[in-house]
């Protein structure tokens, strides 16, 4: 039955996220229209909800669907990103009047979101592509909101974002507890703002989500480096990582990795159920995006891809079992002190985090230069505060950089960071360099500590490169006494190549 009452806005897309959205929405006292292609289940989901404060609308039919809606329209679409929610736009657009909003909230590539709002655009309609992170529970009780598109059409939408999205304390940039008890959060600063036009907000998303992939691995190495090293129990380890949740490192992931290896098989509780988990590891694509993206660009982004090429080597679990009876380590033992090496890779993670977030700041920085957009790099780092995956504490910092200094170049140049890895880089290279002896593998710690000296470096032998590539390809090269963008080309000899004997 159609509502008398026009609803707020509308969802398409019933599955977990979208069903936690609605109920988000609708908490806050907006009225809500679903719909599903599956109509049994837009029935359920309104038959398990029938309180709520907004009011959920079940809809049969795309046409009741967009009928329910109050003028200009606000349509969110969470359905698998690509060919779906191509089809949804495509079903919803005939049935829609100029300047109606379609929000995409799924995980869309940037550059389809751009497509798709110059083409909606030309038929006379809006288009926001919103990043939303947090997973089931932050889309439930307040996540991360990332919206891109025409600034008009974030306006409209603004008050139901900034109600549903996790709220922060501005001061200390902590999540403020909402949902358990207490719901909806009251104060607080929204995780949400305008990126920019078109794609922005899908793009700045895609870079949480390569962040993010750091973040886990560096996580994973440090869990390795304590296991491999030092022998440790996965409870000894859950109790260092609630420890470093306490200091600088607090963050959602430190969090829920405490938790997870405190935790005991429930088939077995003598056994952690950390140690009953295959080592292989899957991924959606969205980190693959941001290190395809930074090759595209030319931005070093090493962390980040390093952390997608450790997930892509733990699928190969068949080779590497085979290869493990066949390829043999140093076989190095770690004879030192306990204590000592456990703050030397708390020092090595933290030096390696923010190597990551450099690099995903400065992808975002040249994008805006590639793509015409005008982004807040301190407001990007507020909305990551709460809400998100990569909520941490460490944020907070970056959104004060910022503030320092809207034009930073790169995180290492603050003054705040600076003094950090100059203080705890003995140790993050002390950690590297066990790992490289005793055969543990870090990938996400050394190149970002590679990353770290390239980056300080004044030459880098990139010199020879060049004159590499103009001996072989007469590809030119540059000299240090002429002005920079003047190329030069040396006629080489030859090369001498020894003689086949007859």
């Amino acid at each position: 039955m159609m509502a008398k009452t026009p609803s707020d806005i509308g969802l398409v897309g019933l599955a977990v996220m979208g069903q936690n959205l609605a109920l988000n929405i609708a908490d806050h006292g907006f009225r809500i229209s679903v719909y599903n292609r599956t109509v049994e289940k837009t029935d359920r989901f309104i038959a398990e909800n029938p309180q709520t404060p907004g009011g959920l609308v079940g809809t049969k039919s795309l046409a009741d669907f967009v009928a329910s809606l109050a003028k200009p329209r606000k349509m969110i679409i969470l359905v698998p990103a690509g060919k779906a929610t191509d089809a949804v736009i495509d079903g919803l657009v005939p049935l829609l009047d100029p300047n109606d909003i379609i929000i995409d909230g799924g995980n869309a590539l940037w550059t389809d979101t751009i497509r798709r709002e110059k083409e909606l655009r030309g038929k006379g309609l809006r288009f926001i592509g919103s990043g939303v992170s947090g997973g089931e529970e932050g889309a439930r009780f307040g996540p991360s909101l990332m919206p891109g598109g025409e600034f008009g059409a974030w306006q409209e939408l603004k008050p139901i974002w900034e109600a549903i999205a996790a709220k922060v304390d501005d001061k200390t940039g902590r999540p403020i507890p909402g949902a358990k008890p207490g719901w909806p959060v009251s104060g607080g600063v929204p995780c949400t703002a305008y990126i920019g036009e078109n794609g922005a907000g899908h793009y700045v998303k895609m870079i949480h989500n390569g962040i993010e992939y750091g973040d886990m691995q560096m996580i994973c190495e440090a869990y390795a480096l304590m296991s491999g090293l030092l022998g440790l129990k996965a409870a000894e380890m859950g109790g260092i990582f609630s420890e470093w949740n306490q200091g600088s490192l607090d963050s959602f992931l430190i969090e829920i990795t405490a938790d997870i290896l405190k935790q005991r098989d429930p088939n077995n509780k003598r056994k952690a159920f950390v140690d009953v988990v295959l080592d292989t590891a899957g991924q959606k694509g969205t980190g693959k995006w941001t290190s395809t993206n930074a090759l595209d660009m030319g931005v070093p982004a090493p962390t980040i891809a390093e952390a997608v090429f450790a997930r892509c080597i733990s699928a190969l679990k068949d080779e590497r079992v085979a290869a493990a009876k066949i390829l043999k380590g140093p076989g190095k033992k770690y004879r030192g002190s306990k204590q000592a090496l456990v703050q030397a890779i708390h020092d090595a993670l933290y030096c390696s985090k923010i190597c990551s977030y450099a690099q995903g700041f400065q992808l975002m920085r040249t994008a805006q230069q590639e793509y015409g957009w005008k982004l807040n790099f301190g407001e990007i780092a507020q909305i990551f505060r709460g809400g998100c995956i990569i909520r941490a504490a460490f944020l907070q910092k970056i959104t004060e950089a910022y503030a320092r200094n809207p034009q930073l170049a790169n995180l290492l140049l603050d003054p705040f960071f600076n003094r950090i890895v100059k203080q705890a880089q003995e140790n993050w290279r002390k950690v590297v360099s066990l790992a490289a002896e005793c055969g543990v593998p870090a990938p996400t710690f050394s190149s970002a500590l590679s990353y770290y000296d390239s980056y300080r470096s004044a030459r880098l032998p990139a010199n020879l490169l060049q004159a590499q590539r103009d001996y072989f390809g007469a590809h030119t090269y540059e000299r240090t006494d002429q002005p920079r963008g003047k190329f030069f080309h040396l006629d080489w000899p030859e090369p001498t190549r020894p003689q086949l004997e007859a």
